[in-house]
């Protein structure tokens, strides 16, 4: 195992490896219940589509630790699969069928794109200053995302964002997580995080925030009223060539963002650039891929895995447990449901790794304006746009006309200038 997964090259070993997938399973595990509800508002049978998340995320997963090597996890992307039912099926008013022959073309080239260089060299062309600007932004969105999950921040009228009551239970029992996280953190307790979930996990049951299922186990049904339903012909009879332009696009960009933030906080970047890029990203390819025949939107790297990460996970054995754990939960859905279902445990994780991430705003040269005020709208709008993509595209918008207006062209790299611009079709036209 040691020579499969390098653990001892890496500073890491199989317990800690498998505590980082169990942490990174429980902060993103509420997708298989997520999923299948939003997709289901597109007429998508609720069961088959869990089967269909689960059964694709297992599969990139999978591919991603034992080709790759990263404790990266994948799984259907949110923001894909919103755009999937509110925007494709009830936006242009075609069927799910037909949404899924336009997740399953953009799935086939992104297969394509992964197996050439062009991928790759779209990562070797991203400056420095801007993938730690990516890492900081997912960062901050992290955090953003656990203080709404957890209501201690809420929507307001006047403000669009205020305080949320901090005396209602679930936000009074995240608030207790977080800070017996945070105490065990300052003590260096190995799997702080994770032990700060069981914790706060028995409290919520103590509190009457939990309760225990009815029943643990159940089988598994419904997959084949979405498996193999795909339309492709409906895909080009409907022209839904900007949906297959728009899927490709959040897909590809979220991915790598996720990814280089990810591998950048294990300390897996050699030189600033993304060893073994290829089959990292072949792994989301496939998934998407395989999501749409099974049933479900595109795959994309989660930024959950940061929470792995920080309790150790630096191989792609984190990944292969997150995998198991997943299968499992095709039978123990009852129990997956009722954990995913409480903020309070998952939250206090999402607002420590969140803080870890942003550490690398320091290697950033502030100094320097045509460096510094892309990586700033980067980490800016990512969370206020709730969109990794949008946050890299706009940061990737900024940086070359910067770069051209000081003289300074030949610093960007040709493929650079190309991404630019479809960022900019995309955001300006394409944008839902």
């Amino acid at each position: 195992m040691d020579k499969l997964f390098k653990l001892t090259e890496r500073g890491t070993t199989v317990p800690r490896e498998i505590m980082a997938g169990v942490t990174t399973f429980l902060t993103m595990v509420y997708i298989v219940i997520v999923n299948p509800g939003i997709l289901s508002e597109a007429g998508m049978d609720f069961h088959g589509v869990f089967i269909a998340t689960v059964l694709a995320s297992i599969l990139a997963t999978l591919i991603m630790g034992l080709g790759a090597n990263y404790p990266i996890v994948i799984a259907p992307g949110m923001g894909l699969n919103a755009y999937f039912a509110f925007s494709v099926v009830g936006g242009t008013g075609v069927t799910w069928q037909t949404a899924l022959g336009a997740v399953f073309v953009a799935g086939v080239l992104f297969v394509l794109l992964s197996l050439t260089s062009f991928r790759y060299m779209l990562l070797d062309a991203i400056p420095t200053s801007l993938k730690h600007a990516i890492t900081a932004g997912i960062g901050l969105f992290i955090t953003f995302i656990g203080l709404q999950n957890a209501k201690i921040i809420v929507a307001s009228p006047s403000t669009l964002l205020t305080l949320g009551k901090l005396y209602e239970p679930m936000t009074a029992l995240t608030i207790i997580g977080l800070i017996i996280s945070l105490i065990l953190m300052a003590y260096r307790v190995r799997g702080y995080l994770f032990v700060g979930m069981l914790i706060t996990a028995v409290l919520a049951l103590l509190m009457g925030e939990m309760k225990l299922p009815e029943t643990f186990i159940s089988l598994p049904t419904g997959l084949a009223s979405t498996a193999f339903q795909m339309d492709i012909g409906g895909v080009f009879s409907n022209g839904l060539y900007a949906v297959i332009f728009t899927f490709l696009l959040i897909t590809l960009f979220d991915t790598t963002g996720t990814m280089l933030g990810v591998a950048e906080q294990a300390g897996l970047l050699k030189d600033g650039k993304f060893p073994r890029s290829r089959g990292a990203l072949l792994a989301d390819a496939v998934g998407t891929t395989t999501g749409a025949v099974l049933g479900t939107s595109p795959t994309s790297a989660y930024i959950e895995s940061s929470a792995g990460v920080a309790v150790g996970g630096r191989t792609g054995l984190t990944a292969v447990t997150v995998s198991a754990l997943l299968a499992l939960t095709l039978f123990f859905s009852p129990v997956v449901s009722v954990l995913a279902s409480i903020p309070a445990i998952t939250a206090p994780s999402l607002i420590i790794v969140g803080f870890l991430m942003i550490n690398v705003l320091r290697k950033i040269d502030w100094n320097d304006l045509e460096v510094a005020f892309p990586a700033f709208l980067i980490v800016v709008l990512m969370p206020l746009t709730y969109s990794i993509a949008t946050g890299i595209g706009i940061g990737f918008i900024v940086y070359p006309v910067l770069k051209v207006v000081r003289g300074k062209w030949r610093d960007v790299h040709p493929i650079f200038y190309l991404f630019a611009v479809l960022f900019f079709l995309q955001i300006v036209f394409f944008s839902h």
